[in-house]
């Protein structure tokens, strides 16, 4: 078999076959196939596609190629959560403790951010001495004991997908959906969960601009995971707002805390009940109404804030902070940004945000970039509030003072504020399953 035949194969139009696609995968990952021909092959495919069955063995032989983590020593079904990326995301903060705290085990996996700010293990990070490489049989017994546990991914995970993606990255075809989805499921079916929940991002501040682009990804995921015999359910949810008021790694771990307390964001509050609810669905708990309440019994009686404590204790962490947000690391410098004008708030440019505060010291633009863990936005505001000239729209928190400016800047130009109300999108626009695309369930029946 040669590289030469298989490019010329996508290159007219041609369906690969599983030997074609094996070899392709297994050759680049040990070196045989060189960068150009791995390019050439990737360019065919982000101009003719991919069939369902293409993707799903692309996915498969990436998720082969390297470690396979073996979850058969946890009890119970084990339900992996995955969002496609957005700003003030940390739902995995609140959603793991819930679905924790209604007896299904979350063993969960997780990287680091690159762009606006950390991702879940930096969060993480923020709290002193929490430990997110910690021996495989450690994270087994805390995840049987506790219920849930987060680490770092091992090096050795889908390989295939970190050499693909570095190659993807440089030449243009990043935004090809079939290898989108191959990357992203790859590495879920590799870390071993019994069943999937993918929160898939639409709007401003996320890859998928469209509704229309957002479902056809979340078909092609939901579509891998049953040939890949996972249960597995996306929710397209709206990113055309930051989630919840915070954006920063130790900002965003305190807005989780108060979520878990009871006094979180109404919008992210409710993202986490559904996402935990459709969990604890896959994993059996009940019928769908079932589950969505005790999701919100999890956050009422404080249960899930407990499984949190007992997370940070088992990994490390100090849980004072949990409790007293001052021992958290704090920022020597502050800006108030103040509205230019009275109105509503009518829309975010929702990336726009989360660059002011990869600026501040948030985020990383380069993977070796440090990241300072105070640093961030905390909003005062959001689209469909009414604002008076001078009222705050957000502060501002760095070490950078020289950063204020323009991060300051970058915010009023992505806050726009109208003389009218206008429509407020919705949080939560749809669940894709293999077989359907359903309306969510409206969180006041289940109450």
């Amino acid at each position: 078999m040669r590289m030469v035949d298989i490019i010329e194969s996508k290159k007219m139009g041609n369906a690969l076959t599983g030997e074609e696609i094996k070899f392709f995968v297994s050759k680049y990952t040990d070196g045989t196939i060189p960068d150009y021909q791995a390019a050439a092959l990737l360019m065919a495919i982000r101009l003719n596609g991919m069939t369902p069955e293409e993707t799903a063995c692309l996915t498969m032989e990436m998720a082969h190629s390297g470690e396979q983590s073996d979850l058969s020593s946890i009890e119970g079904i084990k339900v992996d959560k995955h969002s496609t990326g957005g700003v003030g995301d940390k739902t995995t903060l609140v959603v793991g403790p819930i679905v924790a705290a209604c007896g299904v085990p979350v063993a969960k996996m997780s990287g680091r951010g690159l762009g606006h700010t950390g991702g879940t293990l930096d969060k993480l990070e923020s709290i002193p001495g929490f430990q997110i490489s910690i021996p495989t049989k450690e994270f087994f017994d805390i995840v049987n004991e506790v219920g849930f546990s987060l680490i770092g991914q091992t090096g050795n995970l889908a390989p295939a997908d970190k050499k693909l993606y570095a190659l993807r990255d440089v030449t243009a075809t990043v935004d090809s959906l079939p290898l989108i989805a191959a990357s992203i499921m790859s590495k879920k079916i590799a870390s071993g969960a019994d069943a999937i929940v993918l929160d898939v991002k639409m709007g401003s501040g996320a890859f998928m601009k469209t509704r229309e682009d957002a479902r056809e990804l979340a078909q092609e995921m939901v579509s891998i995971g049953e040939h890949a015999k996972r249960n597995c359910v996306a929710l397209i949810t709206n990113m055309d707002r930051p989630l919840g008021y915070a954006i920063g790694n130790s900002l965003e771990v305190m807005e989780a805390v108060d979520t878990l307390q009871g006094r979180g964001p109404e919008d992210f509050t409710q993202l986490c009940i559904h996402l935990a609810a459709n969990m604890l669905f896959l994993a059996k708990k009940g019928t769908m109404e079932e589950c969505f309440a005790q999701a919100q019994t999890a956050l009422e009686n404080k249960s899930a804030y407990k499984k949190l404590t007992e997370m940070v204790a088992a990994q490390g962490g100090d849980c004072s902070v949990l409790s007293d947000f001052t021992k958290f690391p704090q920022a020597d410098h502050t800006y108030t940004v103040t509205a230019p004008r009275s109105g509503w708030v009518a829309s975010m440019e929702t990336q726009q945000c989360g660059v002011a505060a990869m600026i501040l010291g948030a985020g990383r633009a380069q993977k070796e970039d440090p990241i300072d863990y105070s640093a961030g936005i905390v909003l005062s505001v959001k689209p469909g509030d009414k604002v008076e000239k001078g009222e705050p729209l957000a502060v501002l928190y760095t070490n950078l003072p020289d950063s204020i400016g323009q991060a300051r800047q970058l915010l009023l130009d992505a806050i726009t504020i109208s003389d009218a109300p206008s429509e407020v999108k919705p949080l939560i626009y749809e669940r894709v399953t293999a077989s359907d695309i359903e309306p969510v369930l409206d969180l006041s029946s289940c109450s």
